[in-house]
């Protein structure tokens, strides 16, 4: 009796085993699936390439995002904010930086979506005689990163001041990056080795 009871009991771990094991197979399944949908619909252009996220930075970001900086990226403070409006809207960005009057192109802070409905609609104010200096982010007050910055640091540094856009600045204004920007990097690259987890699982690697 007690060797059929032994027998059973290991039949049962098994099944168990075997239950666990394809649980555990679907659940990769539908997480590579999300993955998938993910990239899919938010990831124009090539992805990252495959390195780790401890080893992407805000350059390869820029890379992807295949954009050079140029009048589409900034204002002046002396702009209407009408006009810095409109900028964003037509070159689909959600903030510029801004510039002091003069060629040598100093910063002087940051307007963003957030300042237009904060600072104009919301308190009534005209866009057409309101000057960009008078509602924007002071430069003392501008959160910046470096094209070498790591992504992760960067999402760190995004999700503690609470923004969504952030100037990048190697001496001079590079480019400019956004949560969507840095959260879609670490989704391509979480996939990745989601997949590489996933055939090792399955064998393909020995």
């Amino acid at each position: 009796m007690q060797g059929i009871a032994r027998a059973v009991r290991s039949c049962q771990e098994i099944i168990k085993a075997a239950a666990l094991e394809q649980s555990q197979a679907r659940g990769i399944a539908r997480i590579e699936m999300l993955f998938s949908r993910f990239k899919s619909v938010n990831s124009p252009g090539p992805a990252i390439q495959q390195k780790g996220l401890e080893n992407v930075t805000v350059a390869d970001v820029l890379v992807k995002k295949n954009e050079e900086t140029g009048p589409w990226l900034w204002c002046h403070t002396d702009d209407t904010v009408i006009d810095a409006v409109k900028n964003m809207a037509q070159n689909n960005v959600g903030s510029l930086v801004v510039l002091k009057p003069g060629e040598q192109q100093y910063i002087a802070g940051i307007i963003t979506e957030r300042d237009y409905l904060r600072k104009i609609v919301a308190q009534d104010r005209s866009p057409i005689y309101t000057r960009v200096g008078e509602i924007m982010t002071n430069e003392n007050k501008l959160i910046t990163v470096t094209s070498d910055t790591n992504i992760l640091q960067a999402m760190q540094l995004m999700t503690e001041k609470q923004i969504r856009h952030v100037p990048v600045i190697d001496g001079k204004l590079v480019g400019m990056i956004s949560i969507k920007d840095v959260v879609r990097a670490v989704v391509e690259q979480q996939s990745g080795e989601l997949k590489q987890l996933n055939e090792y699982i399955r064998g393909d690697y020995y």
